[in-house]
């Protein structure tokens, strides 16, 4: 396999993940524009990485990006974003057959990638999996989990089902907001792009074929109780839910909406104690909302560049080390039976979590091909490109993914 961008700072972290957890015999290959770079982040990986090949390519050089492609099984790609330097890369691995795994949150991208190159990939047999981190595996992979369980339960199928963040301890990733710049700028130049984002199935193989199941966004400072959730206190918005929600969605789609036809999916935060959390919960709401239009107004944009992280920028081992995440699923099936599933995972969300996410699907893909969901090529979501295979990874990584009835 071959990390491409690991002089990046989540590139460096997930070669450095590999490097200590791959299994004996798995030959990675690191990739980015510096090969001096290169040589320096090789050299700090210890002893296993002494006789890891490198490879020099630049986002902008296709026939570089070609070799890169046709000389690896699968790229592992932390350059971002997506829309500016990730076409080219996901097109040549689609080509050549090559397996792809991203951290991409960015939909317009993926929707590009889907139109582009879904058929290509599906021809030649290439995975392309993007949204293999914080978004969008936890909330892919509940919902798959539910999915699966509720099935050999014989409870009928997945209607009312809603993902709250329910703890949180890490930092905000440079990358994740410098991929918001790019897609707000993107909205306010396309009519089709405004569109595309606010529509719940915009990442839908088929969006006629789509349920009309009403709002499914309707939870903004709402209390759990409210939305009949076994939780307290009132909900905030989740800044990732309006990408992970068409993730989740678009995995049901591939498996031929086999989640239910009255599948319907939310997600949400809970912030503060329950007695505090209608301020904190209005908060974050006006936080983000101010964040958005802060962003999208010319003026005020480069004010808010000035405190807003980096791309590239990250927090330090202990800082990351000492985060962690818990994301609660809940889910009512067409027989009235309740089940929650659970994927808790110790490090900071966006960089060590994701970190381990991104690379055990990676080697998901290089080592256990026949353990793989049976979809063939083709633009895919964690669910449906890699499934229990990961499941499986990710629980021996030391992840909490479980599923009961309640």
């Amino acid at each position: 396999m071959a990390v491409y961008g690991a002089t990046g700072f989540v590139g460096g972290l997930v070669a450095r993940r590999l490097a200590r957890s791959a299994p004996e015999g798995t030959r990675v290959a690191l990739a980015g524009r510096s090969r001096t770079k290169l040589e320096a982040v090789r050299e700090s990986l210890g002893e296993r990485a002494r006789d890891w090949p490198l490879f020099t390519a630049d986002a902008a050089d296709r026939s570089a990006l070609r070799e890169l492609a046709e000389s690896a099984r699968v790229v592992v790609t932390t350059v971002g974003p997506y829309a500016e330097y990730g076409r080219t890369l996901v097109e040549v691995c689609a080509q050549a057959g090559t397996d792809y795994v991203d951290l991409c949150g960015e939909a317009l991208f993926v929707r590009e990638s889907i139109d582009a190159h879904h058929a290509t990939a599906a021809a030649t047999g290439a995975r392309i999996v993007h949204a293999c981190g914080f978004d969008s595996i936890p909330s892919d992979l509940n919902v798959h989990l539910l999915h699966e369980r509720v099935r050999a339960d014989g409870s009928g199928e997945l209607t009312d089902t809603t993902s709250v963040l329910t703890a949180v301890r890490g930092g905000v990733s440079g990358g994740t907001v410098d991929s918001l710049r790019r897609q707000i700028d993107h909205m306010k130049r396309d009519r089709e792009a405004r569109r595309l984002v606010a529509d719940p199935y915009s990442l839908s193989p088929d969006r006629a074929a789509e349920p009309e199941l009403g709002r499914q966004s309707d939870l903004l400072l709402t209390r759990a109780a409210t939305a009949d959730l076994p939780l307290r206190g009132v909900l905030a918005p989740f800044a990732m839910a309006p990408f992970n929600t068409r993730v989740v969605r678009r995995s049901s789609a591939l498996r031929g909406h086999a989640y239910g036809a009255r599948f319907r999916y939310r997600e949400a935060m809970r912030v503060g104690p329950p007695s505090l959390s209608p301020l904190v919960a209005v908060g974050t709401a006006g936080v983000l909302g101010a964040l958005v239009t802060g962003l999208a107004l010319r003026p005020v944009r480069p004010l808010l560049n000035r405190v807003l992280p980096d791309p590239g920028d990250g927090p330090d081992e202990r800082t990351r080390e000492k985060g962690h995440f818990t994301f609660d699923t809940f889910a009512v099936t067409t027989d009235g039976t309740r089940y929650t599933a659970r994927f808790r995972a110790q490090g900071d969300p966006g960089y060590a979590a994701t970190a381990v996410m991104l690379g055990e699907s990676a080697l998901a893909l290089v080592r256990d091909r026949y353990a793989l969901p049976e979809y063939g090529g083709g633009v895919l979501t964690p669910a449906t490109g890699l499934g229990d295979a990961l499941v499986r990874r990710l629980r021996a990584a030391g992840m909490t993914l479980a599923v009961r009835a309640y």
